[in-house]
């Protein structure tokens, strides 16, 4: 099936359909036909399957010629599925597990949550590949074209790799199912897919389990589990993707509905499920190719229709990680944070100015973005019990809107890219039907006197917006500029919520103004440029909740995904006149496209109902215990010397023999002045710079110990020579890093060499490390 090995043939490809939890082609030829399956079981009432890191390859064949044939396949996996970069070096070797026969692949380094940042893999864990063992002809690890090429000769082989670490492209996990006899009855083989990834997320310093793991389960009980559950997980996915898709096509037409399948499984795969101390889900997304963001209130909040529809648990669980830092002492703002960290740190807002200043935040956005969710999430359980948890927080933004939402300051807003805007008329239409979100959490709190007085706030600025924001035919993009409009998505919540705010003349207006000014490929954002973002279309598409409406604004989106020449996962940020994308690759924000199927109480009652995890009694969040310093950094001391170069060294620059004699002498920290968060005692402005010196460490100082660093940008650490620690990107103060358990055998009672190296590429630098003793 493709170009490789060129000399097969490849099978003529028939069909394809994407569904919610399956892809399925279809091929025909050479007296066959065959039926592909990739099934996730992504099924949502059950957070214990959708947090499962499985897939299905499922094979369908029958005879089309009345003949007897004999059909064999053979299945893949790369090793770059492992690591960040195909450079990184590669463990692996088959598995024993009852019933099963199995591989896996790894990096060799397994690195647990070292890394962080935008565009990065995961590189801790294991990759495997198994299947039933009476159906496996022969798994094995090798090389690519020799495994291809071994199968077309009839067998795989037999000898592994052996026990030699290999770089990560040059490495596959095989299986040959076992020749089977097709005749016109359908024959069917299957194999899994599945990846380990031990710890997935590090929250406030402490480093949480995969969902699926957390009552000890290891990799070997997830694939019995998986193998076990197959046939009964096949059935309920075909199930569920029958249902949903015909509730997707009587909620929006055909189109409609194949646009929600192609967003469900990204939206929920941009993000991880893990447990909390007390074994509840939590879940945190991650702004994909935007800026690695994690737990991005202004993601999950364009994500969220899709969590909402189906319970609960599942919007709670990414509400409370970030709901619990907001109302920490950490957070001192009278607003919402933006998010909890860098991907997969959840250990505390970096966005603009962080925990520090209140520049380049988002006030109005992001409080206006938790009233609503609350809001939403109060309505589906029939009462505000969530919310209370938090309700004097809730009351403090509320206040906060009243006092600043309805003509907001120049500030940002969720489409940041588009830069700072004063007297945003969507920004206030967020504010305001906030404050009728928090007027209706006062009612279910049983607070009828302040529900009274936010809802007469909220009509009377609602009302304000109808006559300020107006100009002729359409509403402008902010009240001080004639000439404008922006689309008003921030508006659906009014009527899903049921708050009655607006009055449908003002939803008219717009929407015949947009169906006039939209271009080939989907309305613009706003009248500043021709890019747009598909969800915030979707999310207009609602507001009059006008069938004919709605399928005029999704056909130009169906239009550009089908005509598009990127190939990427699905974008939603492109240009309404090209088709061409301008940014962000599979974020989970396509969720949004669900936001029609809210407006069906009864669609949505039944969906809800079907939350089987019922999750509760979520835990505090953890408070991280600092680390003891072994080895002091620049913050503790201003009189650490290391020799230093920025023109390359030899290639064993790092060894604990090499002769430095001839490189400088400085202090740390090294960077350029004015990089954030830096100690900066020596200069250095250039593109590379490589340190070393020697620390001295006693016996009871090697137990437990971890990296203190501080980098800007791309590191490689090592200790005596052995790589201890690696990371791209950037820290904008000191974080703690694992360390090799190749590099921290290398550790002695006595003298010891640490060696950076740092590469720049832009912006501020600076780097400066140190040891520490990890907390218990």
């Amino acid at each position: 099936m493709g170009s490789n090995p060129a000399e097969v043939p490849a099978l003529t490809q028939k069909s394809l359909e994407v569904l919610p939890t399956r892809t399925i082609y279809t091929f025909e030829d050479a007296g066959i036909a065959l039926t592909l399956t990739f099934l996730t079981p992504a099924l949502p009432y059950d957070i214990d399957l959708l947090s499962r890191p499985v897939t299905y390859v499922i094979y369908d064949v029958k005879s089309t010629d009345a003949k007897e044939h004999q059909v064999a396949f053979y299945f893949d996996a790369s090793g770059l599925l492992a690591v960040n970069t195909p450079e990184q070096k590669v463990s692996y070797g088959l598995e024993k597990i009852r019933g099963l026969g199995a591989a896996k692949i790894g990096s060799v380094d397994q690195a647990v949550l070292a890394n962080r940042g935008d565009d990065i893999r995961i590189d801790w864990g294991y990759l495997y590949l198994a299947g039933p063992k009476e159906s496996i002809g022969n798994i094995n690890v090798g090389e690519p074209g020799a495994m291809k090429n071994g199968f077309v000769a009839a067998k795989i082989p037999d000898e592994i790799f052996g026990t030699a670490e290999r770089a990560a492209d040059a490495v596959v996990v095989g299986i040959a199912l076992k020749p089977m006899r097709v005749t016109e009855k359908t024959t069917t083989q299957w194999l899994m897919v599945a990846y380990d990834d031990l710890y997935s997320i590090q929250y406030m310093k402490r480093n949480l389990r995969p969902y699926w793991r957390r009552n000890g389960w290891e990799a070997a009980d997830l694939l019995k589990a998986s193998a076990r559950d197959f046939n009964s997980l096949r059935q309920r996915c075909a199930d569920f993707d029958a249902e949903l898709m015909a509730d997707l096509t009587k909620a929006g037409g055909e189109k409609y509905a194949r646009l929600g399948a192609l967003a469900y499984r990204q939206c929920f795969a941009a993000g991880k499920f893990v447990a909390d101390e007390n074994g509840q889900p939590l879940q945190f997304c991650k702004e994909n190719h935007s800026n690695g963001c994690i737990s991005t209130s202004d993601v999950f909040y364009p994500m969220s229709p899709q969590f909402l529809l189906f319970g609960s648990t599942l919007a709670k669980s990414f509400v409370v990680p970030f709901m619990e830092y907001a109302n920490s002492p950490r957070w001192k703002f009278p607003f919402a944070p933006h998010d909890l960290g860098t991907y997969p740190h959840a250990n505390g807002q970096v966005y603009g100015g962080g925990e520090r200043t209140e520049e380049n935040q988002m006030p109005v956005e992001e409080s206006g973005n938790l009233l609503i969710l609350l809001a939403a999430i109060a309505q589906i359980d029939g009462n505000a019990k969530f919310a209370e948890r938090y309700w004097p927080k809730l009351e403090q933004w509320a206040d906060y809107l009243r006092a600043k939402g309805f003509d907001p300051e120049n500030q940002l807003c969720t489409d940041d890219f588009a830069g700072h805007l004063a007297h945003n008329v969507n920004l206030s239409a967020k504010a305001i039907t906030a404050l009728g979100a928090f007027a209706k959490l006062c009612d279910m709190h049983g607070d009828h006197q302040k529900a009274q007085e936010f809802r007469k706030v909220a009509l009377e600025f609602a009302q304000r917006w109808a006559k300020e924001g107006l100009e002729g035919d359409h509403y402008k993009l902010a009240f001080d500029r004639t000439d404008t409009w922006s689309q008003k998505y921030n508006l659906i919540w009014d009527r899903i919520l049921g708050l009655k705010l607006f009055p449908q003349e003002v939803l008219r207006r717009d929407m015949d103004y947009y169906k006039k000014i939209q271009n080939e490929f989907g309305l613009p954002l706003d009248n500043r440029k021709t890019y747009t973002k598909l969800d915030w279309i979707l999310w207009t598409a609602t507001l009059t909740q006008d069938r004919a409406d709605f399928e005029a604004l999704l056909a130009p989106v169906y239009k550009f995904l089908n005509t598009t020449p990127d190939r990427s996962p699905m974008t939603d940020w492109y240009e309404t006149k090209s088709a061409r994308k301008v940014g962000f690759t599979a974020r989970p924000v396509v969720g949004g496209v669900f936001a029609q199927m809210l407006y069906d109480r009864t669609t949505w009652t039944k969906y809800a109902r079907l939350d089987k995890t019922r999750a509760a009694n979520w835990a505090a969040m953890p408070i991280a215990k600092p680390p003891t310093l072994v080895v002091p950094t620049a913050r503790e001391s201003d009189q650490l010397i290391w020799s230093y170069t920025t023109e390359k060294p030899a290639d064993n620059w790092m060894l604990p023999s090499f002769d430095a004699a001839s490189w400088k002498s400085g202090k740390s920290g090294f960077g350029s002045r004015g990089t954030p968060g830096g100690e900066i005692r020596t200069e250095w402005t250039s593109g590379d710079i490589w340190l070393r010196r020697t620390m001295t460490l006693n016996k009871s100082q090697l137990r437990d110990l971890i990296l203190m660093i501080h980098h800007d940008e791309d590191f490689e650490l090592y200790l005596n020579g052995e790589l201890a620690a690696r990371a791209k990107g950037f820290s904008t103060e000191y974080t703690e890093m694992p360390l090799t358990a190749s590099a921290l055998k290398t550790l002695k009672a006595g003298a010891n060499t640490i060696a950076i190296h740092c590469h720049q590429t832009r912006g501020g630098q600076y780097i400066d490390a140190g040891l520490a003793r990890a907390p218990k």
